[in-house]
């Protein structure tokens, strides 16, 4: 059977160029970085130019650069880290109610300990107010995070902006740039941010490797204490393959980036067209323009997700309805439930994230099979047959005449 791979904002495959990178490292090159014979040395080297390579991309320095097992490992080193070390200047933090749930839970997890957390509304694009985040901000503000381009809906926030006013108001910023690095411009220097997260496996790199960015004289507690990899923030044998790997896939995707963001754009595009004029009672989550080039991400009303992608997976299309990280769960999406959708609603949506193997018949084979599902799933609804009798009305047809 053929299979279509669209959910890329989950995991991508790692590339031939990266592999081939990376497997000196596991074989021949196996040494141990903190290791003072050749063999450990190269191993260290390796990781040395794999740091610099990444600091250059991403405009730091590489004495900023600390590689992670992987995002959320990041998020939470960052949130949970400046908290704790600089609770004497303040205890109340900032973030939005669309974060990863590596955001989420981390600062809830501050809250047990008497920390202050204000999550900042979106509008029903996705969107952090300017204005709403100033006010939230406070004397004893000390940190605040907003992800750069959001997991589900693909919502780019204005991270430049935010970390502007941050700073203006004595508050530092971090940045949650898993989505976002690789696949828009990041410039740390430009968008002005204190810390930034990012992962290897969301750009073609290996999983189980993530970075922190950390500007130079921003305090954050250790991470992990019992050596001095990391500089003696983070001790633990350095994953060599791994940082090499995601040096090398940062690499190709930045020098790809233009030629590919346009083309998947285009790719989203199509598909945005096609569902918006074929299949009815559908709805567009995320702003239309202001996101990831490669997120389409819709509501479907009368109908029941999970059903829907059991069977899009019986066709061969691999899609999900939300973060990988939350798939298990029953529960909707809280970045849909933010942006306004009803629990009936949001618990009929669809994420579709294009790669770099996406092609045009890929889109369109994955909306003929979309459109057949749902026409399947509706003939089985009791609630699209109301609707039809006319017993029940379109939540999703209102909201747009509203709109208009």
């Amino acid at each position: 059977m053929k299979q279509i791979y669209l959910d890329n904002a989950s995991t991508t495959a790692v590339r031939p160029e990266v592999l081939d990178a990376m497997l000196p490292y596991f074989t021949t090159e196996f040494g141990n970085p903190s290791s003072i014979y050749p063999l450990g040395q190269r191993a260290s080297d390796a990781v040395a130019a794999a740091r610099a390579s990444i600091a250059s991309l991403i405009g730091a320095s590489p004495r900023e650069v600390y590689f992670t097992s992987g995002g959320s490992e990041a998020d939470n080193w960052a949130i949970k880290g400046f908290a704790r070390a600089n609770a004497g200047k303040g205890r109340h933090l900032v973030t939005s109610a669309v974060e990863h749930h590596a955001v989420l839970h981390a600062c809830e997890a501050l809250e047990r300990e008497g920390f202050e957390v204000t999550y900042l509304p979106v509008d029903a694009e996705g969107l952090v107010s300017p204005a709403d985040f100033e006010a939230a901000l406070r004397p004893d503000t000390i940190l605040a995070s907003v992800m750069f381009a959001n997991n589900e809906i693909g919502t780019l926030q204005p991270v430049g902006e935010l970390a502007r006013i941050a700073h203006e108001h004595g508050a530092a910023f971090h940045t949650d740039a898993v989505q976002a690095l690789g696949h828009e411009a990041v410039d740390v220097r430009e968008l002005g941010v204190d810390m930034l997260s990012a992962s290897a496996h969301k750009l073609y790199g290996p999983k189980g490797v993530g970075l922190l960015y950390i500007r130079r004289g921003v305090k954050v507690q250790n991470l992990i204490d019992g050596g001095q990899q990391e500089r003696g923030r983070r001790a633990t044998t350095e994953n060599v393959p791994g940082i090499v790997g995601f040096a090398r896939a940062l690499e190709l995707a930045c020098a790809e980036r233009e030629a590919e963001h346009a083309r998947q754009a285009a790719l989203r595009d199509h598909a945005f067209a096609r569902i918006a004029a074929e299949i009815p009672h559908a709805k567009l989550n995320g702003h239309a323009t202001r996101r990831l080039a490669n997120n389409v991400n819709f509501s479907f009303e009368f109908i029941e997700g999970e059903g829907m992608l059991l069977q899009l997976a019986a066709r061969g299309i691999c899609v999900s309805s939300g973060s990988a990280c939350t798939s298990g769960s029953l529960d909707p999406s809280h970045v849909l439930l933010a942006i306004g959708l009803p629990h009936e609603i949001a618990h009929g949506s669809l994420r579709m994230t294009l790669g770099r193997d996406t092609t045009r018949e890929d889109v369109d084979f994955a909306v003929d099979a979309l459109a057949k599902t749902l026409e399947n799933l509706r003939a089985m609804s009791p609630l699209y047959e109301d609707f039809k009798q006319g017993r029940v009305t379109s939540i999703i047809d209102e909201s747009f005449s509203k709109q208009n």
